[in-house]
């Protein structure tokens, strides 16, 4: 028994991923946990427009962080103001009593900006906008659409090169005249178009189901959706190409999977989470894909005010495939140096 003791840990010190999800990995949900799971919204961005916009901070001076006020602007304008994001909360004081527009979209803040105003009595009117009942459903649609692309895309694409490598045949591919880029885009085509599938069925049965609406246009969340696709499945190869079983493949894409699923506001708002936690959220592809089709599916937003979730995909699509590209040209390259080591004789023979 002691011998079997003693073997389990040696193999264990030379599993470095094994290690690390046994020490590491508890360590992370921990401090993820302690600090972003949190419910309560303790600000909320919000703007004024009417005559009487400067006196909105008094409504909740604690909770109502007024970032801008516009005194000319209508109530139209404030409308638009919450479709584009560009605030959770709009007050119209041109109206008796003002009108609270609310984001019905971001779901906990909108519970959060009933609740207050409601403790104010009769003295705002609160109409939440795009989610009108607060219907959990509507909310968590347009983010499991973006959560089954990462579980598909990272985990199905990152044992794809891992398979390649422990039948021998990555050996083939690399005498065979392609280049990395090739065998890459080679390798995640077939789980793009499944994937374009998935998002395709997924969607259609959330708006037949769940009776969640689609207020934007359809081509904007395909775009998304799109580009969305390229960066989780990147991450898959990037995966791939550093690990050498199947089973460390899927340890790694569960690592990188959870703090998509715990930071990107998906389940707890990011206003609720630290400052630091939430920064690294904003680093994440979910948090960007969640943002753009929320906005898309239930706020009808448009391209002008979805840009920055599409310029950040993009990034991020660039860095993870250039990385993919570059880690698997390196891998490439000792069976390419040993097929091309048999006919170095011949040719030093034809040149003597």
């Amino acid at each position: 028994m002691r011998a079997m003791i003693l073997k389990e840990f040696r193999e264990l010190r030379r599993d470095r991923r094994t290690v690390a999800m046994l020490v590491a990995l508890p360590v992370v949900l921990l401090v993820v946990f302690g600090y972003a799971a949190n419910f309560t919204i303790d600000s909320i961005t919000t703007k004024a427009v009417g005559p009487g916009a400067d006196q909105v901070a008094a409504l909740a001076p604690d909770l109502f962080d007024v970032v801008a006020t516009d005194p000319s602007a209508t109530a139209a304008d404030a409308r638009a103001m919450v479709r584009d994001n560009e605030a959770d909360v709009v007050v119209d004081t041109a109206t008796t009593p003002p009108t609270a527009y609310v984001d019905g979209s971001s779901l906990f803040v909108a519970q959060t900006a009933s609740a207050a105003f409601g403790r104010a009595g009769d003295a705002v009117h609160v109409e939440i906008l795009f989610n009108p009942d607060l219907e959990t459903s509507w909310v968590m649609v347009p983010a499991l659409i973006g959560l089954i692309l990462t579980f598909v895309g990272t985990i199905i694409t990152s044992i794809g090169l891992v398979r390649e490598r422990q039948t021998g045949t990555l050996e083939q591919l690399a005498v065979m005249p392609l280049r990395p880029a090739d065998v890459i885009v080679g390798k995640i085509a077939p789980y793009f178009i499944l994937a374009s599938v998935d998002m395709a069925l997924v969607t259609l049965l959330g708006v037949w189901i769940f009776h969640v609406p689609f207020e934007g246009n359809p081509l904007l969340l395909v775009l998304g959706g799109a580009v969305f696709l390229f960066v989780v499945l990147g991450i898959g190869v990037l995966i791939s190409t550093a690990s050498q079983t199947q089973g460390q493949a899927i340890q790694v894409a569960l690592m990188t999977l959870l703090p998509q699923i715990l930071l990107s506001g998906f389940i707890f708002p990011l206003q609720a989470m630290p400052a630091w936690i939430a920064a690294i959220g904003y680093c994440l592809p979910l948090t960007w894909f969640v943002q753009l089709s929320q906005g898309v599916m239930l706020r009808g937003a448009g391209l002008d005010s979805l840009w920055p979730a599409y310029v950040v995909l993009a990034v991020l699509a660039t860095v993870v495939f250039t990385a993919a590209v570059l880690r698997f040209r390196r891998d490439l390259a000792p069976g390419r140096r040993a097929a091309r080591a048999p006919h170095a004789p011949a040719h030093a023979q034809v040149r003597a």
